[in-house]
């Protein structure tokens, strides 16, 4: 193999990396707000809660475009075996993530006419649904897709297990926690101390949950045993408990900081980053777990060139509009109005 064919593909696994860290990041607090919607029933506050997002949550879905399209253009091999393997999960997701857009922009309206409740509704089970799938989504990639000659050859329910349902309701607490967190930073008054409370509750779910995916993951392929039992992958992946349970200290510490408004958020969005750095690292250089590598599912090297000079191109301007967005808006949101 040449040094071109090894190292695009690499180079291009890093960037579907980051696009979906970024992706989890952005829209992970965001889906955990509407989730919140069940919890926190009084009308101005929800508005409060909403609209610390307003301004920006529109954009965040861009990264996860980016990832299909990466997976697309240059993983086909990975995308036409996983793509029917998770056809269910992945479309009962976009279905969601439709229904909760549009019932973010119907909320309001909708008051003037007697459907305000229904369209909450419909943010929060959107919000829910798209969390729920996108831990199943996770968790049957984990858990191994059948493949026989480089196709997909298992049935459409495949995914479903124990194992997938579990992670999609670890991943949806962990974004509720990440919604929580969020809003203890961007909101003040009793929100911030009910969203402390939420928070002292959620995150205890989420550690276990953290705790018993890790566990049950080193038994479902030797490979991923290996990765966290052999030398020298366990000098890399040996700090990752580590760094959670340093996280968990500060974290329960800034709970009962008054003045530590970012510290919460930091901390879950520290373990969000460490639970990715970790199944990073248990599963390469596999694409699709447990056969099919980087180099057996990509595009020839040409192609990845191609489209790299592109995505070098954009991907700055899309990170810089996004920044720029977050930075405008930052800051405390004190008062419900509209977020047009």
């Amino acid at each position: 193999m040449d040094t071109a064919a090894y190292w695009l593909p690499v180079v291009w696994g890093v960037i579907l990396a980051v696009a979906i860290t970024i992706y989890v990041v952005l829209d992970g607090f965001d889906l955990g707000i509407g989730i919140l919607f069940g919890l926190e029933q009084d009308r101005d506050r929800r508005d409060v809660m909403i609209n610390t997002i307003a301004p920006t949550w529109d954009g965040n879905e861009t990264w996860m475009v980016l990832g299909g399209a990466v997976l697309y253009g240059v993983f086909p091999g990975a995308y036409s075996v996983l793509l029917p393997a998770l056809y269910l999960p992945i479309l009962l997701m976009l279905i969601a993530l439709i229904f909760r857009g549009v019932a973010f922009e119907f909320r309001v309206i909708g008051r003037s006419y007697g459907y305000g409740a229904f369209w909450d509704f419909g943010f929060m089970a959107g919000s829910f649904i798209a969390a729920f799938c996108q831990g199943a989504i996770l968790g049957g990639v984990i858990q191994g897709v059948s493949v026989t000659e480089d196709a997909f050859s298992g049935g459409p329910f495949d995914w479903l297990t124990p194992f997938s349902i579990f992670c999609g309701l670890a991943v949806a607490c962990g974004y509720t926690l990440l919604g929580a967190c969020w809003l203890i930073w961007r909101t003040v008054g009793d929100l911030q101390q009910q969203c402390r409370r939420w928070a002292k509750r959620l995150a205890p779910l989420f550690l276990i949950s953290i705790g018993l995916i890790s566990s049950f993951m080193l038994l479902i392929h030797v490979s991923y045993l290996h990765r966290w039992t052999d030398m020298p992958d366990i000098l890399f992946v040996a700090p990752v408990p580590v760094l959670v349970l340093i996280l968990a200290i500060v974290f329960w510490r800034s709970l009962s900081q008054p003045e530590a408004h970012k510290t919460p958020f930091a901390c879950v969005l520290g373990w969000f980053l460490l639970c990715l750095s970790g199944f990073g690292i248990s599963i390469w250089p596999y694409a699709v777990p447990p056969k099919l590598t980087l180099w057996d599912v990509s595009s020839p090297p040409s192609s990845q060139l191609f489209q790299l000079v592109g995505t070098v191109i954009i991907v700055p301007v899309i990170l810089g509009y996004t920044i720029w967005s977050y930075r405008i808006f930052r800051g405390k949101v004190t008062a419900a109005g509209s977020h047009h």
